[in-house]
This record gives structure tokens, C-alpha cells and sequence, in this order.
């Protein structure tokens, strides 16, 4: 089977497709280092048979890259991809956003659906795609997939973390297969595998502990110490069963090239080491100068990943402790590359390639790898069934 990736970024999508035991024929992604990051992993250490475009999508014709690739229109199994999201981001304000050139790139995806005619699409996207302020560039899209003799299965958002990612991460999927193939109620989205601590099924959730390595009975008491004791009601007991049991990661190889975190100031240090395990900004003691008036801004910003459920958003800022709940979930400094990473189930020989703001964004953008390979082998069935 053979599926082009378009907006690859450093390969999540396509690794998904690799394990699924798909040819992805070709990826084009506009950035540098992540296209550097592609080479490096699917090309060169996977041998994928890709052929890689480093360059703006809006430049490139269909029709040469078909005639290069061996491809007619029909031939392609699967289309992926996932549009840069900026403008749909659920952080912008009231309607911002609505008017970014970004938003274009949507309907750019269409152009090579049309053009390619293949058998199934997926398009990954944010969770504000679906806002109304939005809604005319949605229905674009749907009402072009039906004129060009598609059918949408699905137009919704999935938690990773229903699929084995030990990441709460809502994204919207676009899921649509050719008419001709008759294709109706295909089971997709793929039943969830991973379920709430509070549901009767198994496996539950993967818990952010996956990430990281096993806690030191010491590390077990200070969470009791300074998260369940004074934060819960889950008695001391429960609290050291539970925290025993968490699944938990190897130790970050010291010469992994993705083993480097941000380095804190002083004052980071301090405002850290006043933080408690599990604890956010506002348990360390800490206002920033934005916080006036009585307006308390985003509590996630520098606080610890909570160890017992699954970790929040892996964005582009990851690295950066001033983006979100990324401080190690006990060490005075933010995660590393390679814990970041980790949450977006790439494995450890997955070597992200440039600066670290660079790797950050490469990881942030990402489709978690496990989630991707969910939903691909589920369309590979679907379609060949």
C-alpha cells in the first residue's frame, strides 16, 4: 500500500505509516529542520522509499510529482496529512484567526485529494477547527470532498489518550473514502483500547509516570507528603499502593542527542524548588507581573507534570516551562527533549534534528505516532477489506 504525507513535519504521521506496514511514496513539509529530522529517521535510519519535498506546498505541481512517483490518478491508497493549525488555535481570541492565510492551507490539502484521487484521506487537525468562527472553511472543505465523489465517515475530535498516548490531547480527524468503493458505517473511528481509572475496562489511561523513570521509595513519600495527604482524600496507604504501581520508563540514556532541557535561571531554580510534587504556578508562591487586578492568568504555566494521570497538551513550547505544566515532575529544570518526545510515543531512536526551540515545535506539531498508527491500520482494514 502507498500513502503520500502532506504537511509532514518531522514524521509522525509517516512513522505510523511505516509501522503499519504502508509506503509512504512521498512527504513535503515546508520547514528545514523538520524536514532535516524526516531525512535523518524515515529516509535514511528506516529506509523509507520517500521522496522528500523540502518547500512551500502552494509550489508544487501535481501532475511532475505524480509522472516522477509512477502514479495515475486512483492509484494512491491513502492521503495524510495535517495543515498548519495556527489560525484554528483555540487560544486565539474572540475572531482571531479567521482571516489567516493558514487557513487556506486546508483547502490546499483538497487540491491534491482531487488531483490524486485517493482511495481514503486523513486530516489531522486542532480542536478549534470546529469552532463556528470557523465554519465556512470546514464546510468548504466537506462540501468539496462530496462534489469530488467522497464520502466524510468522520469529522470529530479524539482524545490520545483513549488510544494508549499518555497525553490528554484532543484533535480533530477528517476521515473520507472514495464513493466508488461503496464504503458505508465503516467502523472508525477505531474503539477506544485505554479507559478512565473510574471505568471497569482495561487497560486504564497511561499515566505520565510511563514517561519517566521508576520513583525511589523517598520520591513515593514526598508525593504523599505534598500532594495526597494535603490535596486528596486518598489515605496514606492507598496514595504508596498507587504510586508503587505506576508504570513507569527507562532512565534517558545520557548521550541521547535529545537529552537536553532548558536551562533555568536562578530564580527559575528557586521558584521551583518551592514548588511541590504534582503542584502548579500557583502552589509555588509565584505571580507574574501579568497577574493583576485579581486576573490569575494560566495556572498550568511552570508547573510539574502530574505523575498519576496522563500528562497535558504537548505543544510547541514543550521545552519551556513558561508554556505550560512541563517542570520535570521532580527535578528543578523542565523536561527534556526526550521525555517530550516520549509523550508523543515516538521511540528513543526517533532523533529530532536542530536547535531546541526547533525540536520543541517539531514534537509539538507531531500526531502522536501510536495514536497515528490506531487510526491508519484501521483505514488500511477498512479499505481493503
Amino acid at each position: 500500500m502507498k500513502a503520500i504525507d502532506l504537511f509532514a513535519g518531522a514524521g509522525g504521521f509517516s512513522l505510523a505509516a511505516h509501522q503499519c506496514g504502508i509506503d509512504v511514496v512521498a512527504a513535503i513539509e515546508l520547514d528545514k529542520a523538520a524536514s532535516i529530522t524526516y531525512q535523518a529517521n524515515l529516509i535514511e535510519r528506516l529506509e523509507a522509499p520517500t521522496k522528500l519535498i523540502n518547500g512551500d506546498i502552494n509550489e508544487v505541481d501535481l501532475p511532475t510529482l505524480m509522472k516522477e512517483l509512477k502514479l495515475k490518478s486512483g492509484d494512491l491508497d491513502l492521503l495524510l496529512g495535517g495543515p498548519p493549525c495556527q489560525g484554528f488555535s483555540t487560544h486565539r481570541i474572540n475572531n482571531a484567526g479567521i482571516d489567516d492565510p493558514r487557513n487556506q492551507l486546508l483547502l490546499k490539502y483538497f487540491d491534491f485529494v482531487d488531483g490524486l484521487k485517493p482511495k481514503a484521506f486523513l486530516i489531522e487537525n486542532v480542536a478549534g477547527l470546529l469552532w463556528k468562527r470557523h465554519e465556512d472553511y470546514l464546510n468548504q472543505l466537506l462540501i468539496l470532498a462530496e462534489q469530488h465523489g467522497y464520502t466524510i465517515h468522520f469529522c470529530g475530535i479524539l482524545n490520545a489518550k483513549d488510544y494508549g498516548v499518555p497525553q490528554n490531547r484532543k484533535r480533530v480527524f477528517i476521515f473520507g473514502t472514495r464513493k466508488d468503493f461503496n464504503i458505508e458505517n465503516p467502523e472508525f473511528p477505531p474503539v477506544t483500547t485505554h479507559f478512565s481509572p473510574s471505568s471497569k475496562n482495561e487497560p486504564k489511561w497511561k499515566t505520565a509516570s510511563s514517561v519517566f523513570e521508576k520513583l525511589t521509595p523517598e520520591l513515593v513519600e514526598l508525593y504523599i507528603e505534598e500532594y495526597f495527604r494535603p490535596k486528596t482524600k486518598i489515605s496514606d496507604e492507598n496514595a504508596r499502593l498507587l504510586l508503587m504501581s505506576l508504570e513507569h520508563g527507562e532512565p534517558v540514556n545520557p548521550a541521547d542527542v535529545c537529552n537536553i532541557n532548558m536551562q533555568p535561571t536562578p530564580a527559575m531554580v528557586t521558584r521551583f524548588e518551592n514548588t511541590p510534587l504534582n503542584g502548579g504556578r500557583v502552589d509555588s508562591g509565584h505571580t507574574l507581573k501579568c497577574h493583576s487586578n485579581g486576573y490569575e492568568g494560566h495556572k498550568d504555566v511552570y508547573g510539574r507534570i502530574m505523575i498519576h494521570i496522563p500528562g497535558n497538551t504537548i505543544t510547541t513550547g514543550c521545552n519551556n516551562p513558561s508554556k505550560g505544566r512541563f517542570v520535570h515532575p521532580w527535578k528543578n529544570h523542565g523536561m527534556t527533549l526526550r521525555h517530550t518526545a516520549r509523550f508523543q510515543t515516538f521511540p528513543d531512536s526517533f532523533n529530532f534534528i536542530g536547535t531546541s526551540t526547533q525540536q520543541g515545535k517539531q514534537i509539538g506539531n507531531a500526531v502522536p505516532v501510536k495514536l497515528g498508527k490506531e487510526l491508519i491500520n484501521s483505514i488500511k482494514t477498512i479499505i481493503t477489506s
